[in-house]
């Protein structure tokens, strides 16, 4: 199988600068050459002596029509590469992309200008999912004139891609970026009710910073859903999300145990008190937030049955 990286993003995204830093770094003075295909030529160059010391070698492909198996394949044995890099156009729709069988996609990372990202996610948002949604890592560059936004992206990437890595970068380098003071309610109290607006901005913080909730006691109201051969006593209470669109909806919650649980109908409403712990839970393949439910009472179905996440 042969390696492939693909670098994707908008135009002026910082594409070029993350590859020309990457290939320049001594833990990719490795054998074998690099064959970097260049979908998009924007404003940074690539340096000829860094391609030459990095042994890589630049394949230019202008048109989207350019970008088929069948020619990919041919530059794969003119070059006989160990590795393939590919810096993507981001007005090539990423569903459209079709590699060569035996070309393995070891990474997918995409590269973001803060400064513009409004403009993109909110006019080209299936777009913008598409990049992002099978990505490892999310670069966001140029954050300087954004601190204050930085919570909303970030909450707008990991709506579509939980998974993802988010990394903001300023002139100075990295942002070791702490959102406490960006979240809709107050962490000092040991009750925390959440509302529509705020259910979705817990989940998608409670998935990276349990610690903060930590033997808190939350509230809200949920959809009861019950996963077939569920372990006795637990179930899920959530609420659904809209991550881009209409078509693409999501069930948001976190495996909640209660002792009387069995008497709970499937897909009925309810309003939980509960405690957070972390622990093993063997879907979360490892630790996670576990809900202990200390109260459970029925509830109406909410106005707003999808919620959102800005």
């Amino acid at each position: 199988m042969k390696p492939v990286y693909l670098i994707n993003g908008f135009l002026e995204s910082g594409k070029t600068s993350f590859i020309r830093f990457t290939i320049q770094q001594p833990y990719f003075q490795i054998r074998g050459t690099t064959l970097l295909l260049l979908c998009e030529e924007g404003e940074v160059e690539y340096d000829e002596k860094v391609l030459h010391a990095s042994k890589t070698v630049v394949r230019v492909l202008e048109d989207e029509e350019e970008f088929t198996a069948a020619n990919l394949v041919k530059l794969e044995k003119e070059y006989q590469p160990e590795r393939i890099i590919i810096e993507y156009n981001g007005m090539w729709n990423m569903k459209d992309m079709a590699l060569p069988f035996h070309w393995n996609l070891e990474q997918q990372i995409t590269c973001i200008d803060a400064s513009t990202f409004p403009t993109y996610y909110n006019n080209m948002k299936s777009m913008v999912a598409e990049m992002i949604r099978k990505s490892e890592l999310i670069i966001f560059n140029r954050c300087d004139t954004v601190m204050d936004n930085l919570a909303s992206y970030r909450r707008n990437i990991k709506a579509v891609n939980a998974n993802a890595d988010v990394v903001f970068e300023n002139a100075e380098g990295e942002i070791n970026e702490i959102f406490e003071e960006d979240l809709p309610y107050d962490l000092k109290q040991d009750k925390i009710v959440l509302d529509d607006n705020s259910y979705g901005i817990w989940y998608l913080d409670m998935m990276d910073h349990a610690e903060r909730y930590a033997d808190k006691t939350i509230e809200f109201i949920g959809m009861v859903m019950k996963p077939p051969k569920f372990p006795k006593g637990c179930f899920v209470p959530g609420r659904m999300a809209m991550t881009c669109c209409a078509e693409d909806m999501t069930f948001l919650g976190y495996v909640c145990k209660y002792d009387k649980a069995d008497e709970i109908a499937d897909r009925s409403w309810v309003k939980v008190e509960v405690t957070v712990k972390k622990e093993y839970w063997k879907d979360y393949k490892g630790e996670g937030p576990v809900l202990y439910a200390s109260k459970i009472e029925a509830a109406q179905k909410p106005k707003q049955e999808v919620i959102g996440f800005n």
